[in-house]
């Protein structure tokens, strides 16, 4: 047998993402490759597959993909490769771990996958109809392709769920709640879990004493409130389309938008619902989801790239307050993280500004710099911390794979 191995499988309904890791001990592993197939079930399938040890070449192939099975097939061809693989027997993957982005209440943790927990993840299938049921699709053809791995789902709902009713209840009828769960979910938490804790052992604290506003800015964005270690407030919702403005998404609206659409523009519910999730926000106020061509844009004099930049952090800054509020001013610290969080000194610039009264400032020297570690960007009169902290999903998920399943 050889070094033990773990891998990442993130499925979308087109897509699947991946990532193979040599697991060190059941807190420490190596990404040894990542790649991701595009366009499954499509005539035009993509896949870019990315060795890390410097020695073998980024793989490209482009060639149909039917379903995820022949995707992932191929993904396991190339890793066993008998030249150029980093896998030399899949037994050495002793555990497969699974993004499944909604668990409803039942999954607080990550948990080794039985009938019962697949039939669980089918049943939240409604609360995630688009999401749900390609990550379904990834782990029964996990199953079948590596038959004596572990099988480990790890949600990106768990982490929220230690917030308090008075967070997550909407105000609406009870019964909407308890006969069909709806309330706020919250989601990106395997990027949590990994900041969070990498956070607390920068600042040297233990994570039960650490409370910090986390801010995980991407295309798709989100931020979360933590006291003592825990979430106790969360932007996005029911699903992820809440909260914050994102790269297509809408992020908080008024919901009577849908109804007035319905009768000025006889739009369906299906047709509103795409527009929210694929044709707003970034995209829809200024005609592009990059925050890189927005910000060029925005110092070339573009009006609605001003303007979508301004919606953007106005949002951000909206939370803040709000959580800052909810930790009662104790903040040890607010961490930036995900592409624009950690790649975007202008963004973090405009989040903090104007701030210093709350003992909140941004040095822009520090901030300036560009680094793939953790770091501090405040100035040495801030009484809170900022950080930059880069975010690790697939690592994230690893490791939790590994702690519930024990097979080290």
């Amino acid at each position: 047998m050889g070094k033990p191995q773990g891998l990442v499988l993130n499925a979308g309904s087109s897509s699947l993402k991946y990532a193979l890791f040599e697991l060190k001990s059941a807190t420490n592993a190596v990404e040894l490759v990542s790649g991701l197939v595009e366009q499954i079930g499509l005539d035009c399938g993509k896949l870019t597959h990315e060795p890390k040890d410097g020695e073998n070449e980024t793989v490209k192939l482009e060639t149909p993909f039917p379903d995820h099975k022949e995707a992932l097939s191929k993904v396991i061809e190339l890793l066993t490769d008998p030249k150029t693989g980093q896998v030399k027997d899949t037994a050495d993957i002793l555990v497969v771990g699974h993004r499944v982005v909604h668990g409803g209440e039942k999954f607080t943790k990550a948990t080794v996958i039985d009938s019962g927990v697949l039939d669980a993840i089918r049943e939240a299938a409604s609360l995630a109809p688009l999401h749900n049921p390609a990550n379904i699709s990834g782990i029964e053809v996990a199953q079948f392709l590596f038959p004596n791995s572990k099988q480990v789902a790890v949600f990106d709902t768990a982490f929220h769920l230690t917030m308090p009713p008075e967070a997550f209840m909407y105000a609406v009828p009870k019964e909407l709640y308890t006969e069909l769960g709806i309330r706020r979910y919250g989601f990106h938490g395997s990027s949590y879990t990994y900041v969070a804790e990498a956070a607390a052992k920068f600042l040297d604290k233990d994570q039960a004493s650490l409370n910090c506003i986390i801010c995980h800015l991407g295309n798709g964005a989100s931020m979360a409130a933590l006291k003592a270690g825990v979430c106790v407030d969360t932007t996005m919702g029911l699903t992820p389309l809440d909260g914050l403005v994102m790269g297509t998404r809408s992020g908080d609206i008024d919901p009577a938008i849908h109804m007035h659409l319905s009768k000025t523009r006889g739009w369906s519910p299906q047709e509103v619902d795409t527009m929210l999730n694929k044709e707003s926000g970034l995209q829809g106020l200024c005609g592009d989801s990059d925050m890189r061509n927005i910000q060029k844009r925005v110092e070339e004099g573009d009006q609605d790239a001003k303007v979508a930049l301004g919606v953007f952090i106005k949002r951000i800054r909206k939370y803040l307050g709000s959580f800052w509020v909810e930790l009662g001013g104790d903040v040890d610290a607010v961490v930036f993280t995900a592409g624009i969080g950690e790649n975007s000194a202008q963004v973090r610039e405009l989040v903090c500004a104007g701030l210093e009264s709350m003992g909140l400032a941004v040095d822009p020297a520090k901030n300036a710099v560009r680094s793939p570690e953790i770091r501090g960007i405040q100035t040495d009169a801030s009484k809170t911390k900022i950080l930059i902290v880069p975010t690790n999903e697939e690592l994230s998920i690893t490791l939790q794979s590994v702690k519930v399943s024990n097979v080290l």
